[in-house]
């Protein structure tokens, strides 16, 4: 699943670094992009949740620790 998150991810923010924590119980993801900069937090969770919530929807993943930082 995280080649998956990973693959979604930087095709629609193309810096973004993805990195992951833990495992598919507890799952925590951290992306980092120049295209937070500037961009409220609840906005960058915001961005990164909408590319996956068809992932979301499917139940292929059902819960997601997030964390964003600029780059």
């Amino acid at each position: 699943m995280e080649d998956i998150i990973k693959k979604i991810i930087v095709e629609n923010i193309p810096d973004a670094i993805c990195s992951f924590e833990g495992d598919s119980c507890n799952l925590r993801l951290i992306v980092i992009s120049s295209v937070f900069t500037e961009m409220p937090l609840i906005d960058q969770h915001k961005k990164i949740m909408k590319l996956l919530e068809g992932k979301f929807q499917s139940g292929d993943l059902h819960a997601l620790s997030l964390e964003t930082r600029t780059s």
